[in-house]
């Protein structure tokens, strides 16, 4: 056991400190804290440790709500005050723009938060069968294991899902094949609450009369998925395959699959897509891209401004979904999509789509990376200003550096959004112009 000083915290949350020409990156410490320290991952140039003892406590610092906290690896910033967590992940950003795209924003909007707690209307939770602890155990994994955390109860997710914890474990623990059922996926769209369970083997007559008897007196959506994400079917009560969210500032309704990627978080979700065409400033009649569409969630309130919008995207089922949504919202003759491979695009490809006057992209974590070296070739197609939504800073700060120094954009603008209260997930959004 080892006492160090504290200094700064890391892109997960972690302490870091200095010792013996070693970044140590110390799990539930904060910067100016004093405590002990105990490594478990030793490397020649660094060392991962978890906090022993707390001598000498952070102003920031903070009681954990949840009683998991620790032990379940769903949350790892529980113990910082919420508005310091936000602080943190400006920080996390601008470094990240500094140190790897060698750029600096003009301007830093102010950061978005929203609810910090109950917030999160997406989970996917591991169930498995552990006689030793006396059945079912259904919750996030624990840190650092495969092992499913003893959860009885999650802050993080609707109040009334977290009630329900414990109750399903009774219901899996019920089935006839109750290790057969190792993931039940949480999906929320407006007032119905969806839980996919992944099943292994049908279920039985009693099984499915079990999950009946459930839906009714909990008051949730059941779907069966046996294979992949894409068999998820509704199970009970009888109704249609897919859930809605609404972005009602711009008279929307999107539909979508509870298997399909939405925002976990509707509330700061609804912020992002406001924040997101306030700084894009479509005008009616210009034509404008937003890469990797998705089922059309900054599309169609683009399409509500009266631009023509070309979504791109990379998966066959979200392009007809989005064309499904732009469809139920009115804006088919506004909106239209094309499957098409952005993390593959040359600049040949590019070419062929036309000119845009502007964009949007909202990558996954790996970034656009092949698609700002391809637009930037033709001056005249490249469009004058993008918004770039990131679910990562590090790749949207390599990203960053290819417009800046190779396309000639500047940046504009850049901040956080906390999508994601009490984890190390930084959403970030930026503006370019040219």
């Amino acid at each position: 056991m080892k006492t160090i000083q504290v200094e700064s915290l890391d892109q997960e949350g972690r302490g870091v400190a200095h010792a013996d020409g070693k970044v140590i990156f110390i799990e539930g410490a904060l910067p100016g804290e004093t405590v002990e320290y105990v490594p478990f991952v030793r490397k020649p140039n660094y060392e991962i440790a978890h906090t022993e003892k707390i001598l000498q406590p952070s102003a920031l610092r903070t009681t954990p709500r949840c009683p998991h906290f620790g032990i379940c690896g769903g949350c790892s910033l529980q113990h910082i005050d919420a508005r310091a967590q936000v602080a943190a992940k400006q920080r996390i950003l601008e470094d990240a723009l500094a140190h790897i795209g060698k750029v600096q924003a003009e301007m830093i909007l102010p950061a978005v938060y929203g609810a910090a707690w109950g917030y999160r209307e997406r989970a996917r939770f591991s169930a498995r069968h552990v006689p030793k602890k006396g059945g079912a155990l259904i919750g996030f994994r624990e840190k650092r294991s495969s092992y499913v955390a003893d959860m009885t109860s999650c802050e993080v997710v609707p109040p009334r899902i977290s009630k329900l914890l414990v109750p399903l474990r009774g219901l899996v623990n019920s089935l006839a094949a109750p290790h057969r059922m190792p993931q039940i996926e949480l999906a929320i769209g407006g007032d119905t609450a969806a839980l996919v369970m992944r099943i292994l083997d049908p279920l039985t007559s009693d099984d499915e009369q079990l999950l009946r008897e459930f839906s009714d007196q909990h008051g949730v959506q059941f779907y069966l998925q046996p294979r992949g994400p894409e068999t998820a079917a509704a199970f009970y009560p009888a109704r249609e395959g897919l859930l809605y969210y609404r972005l009602p500032e711009f008279n929307l309704e999107i539909g979508f699959a509870p298997t399909e990627f939405t925002q976990v978080n509707a509330q700061v979700n609804a912020i992002l897509v406001r924040r997101a065409l306030a700084l894009l400033a479509p005008q009616p009649g210009e034509r404008i891209a937003d890469m990797f569409c998705g089922l059309g969630n900054f599309s169609l309130a683009i399409a509500r401004r009266g631009a023509h919008v070309v979504g791109m995207e990379g998966a066959r089922s979200l392009v007809e979904r989005a064309g499904a949504n732009a469809q139920h919202n009115g804006l088919a003759a506004l909106a239209r999509f094309e499957q098409v491979d952005l993390f593959k695009i040359t600049a040949e490809q590019y070419a062929g789509l036309g000119p845009f006057d502007r964009m949007l992209i909202d990558p996954p974590r790996d970034g656009a990376m092949e698609l700002v070296k391809a637009f930037g070739v033709n001056e005249n197609a490249a469009p004058r200003r993008i918004v770039y939504v990131s679910c990562n800073p590090a790749t949207l700060a390599r990203d960053a550096e290819v417009l800046v120094h190779v396309q000639g954009y500047g940046l504009k603008a850049a901040g956080v959004l906390n999508m994601f209260p009490h984890t190390a997930h930084v959403e970030s959004i930026a503006l370019f112009e040219r």
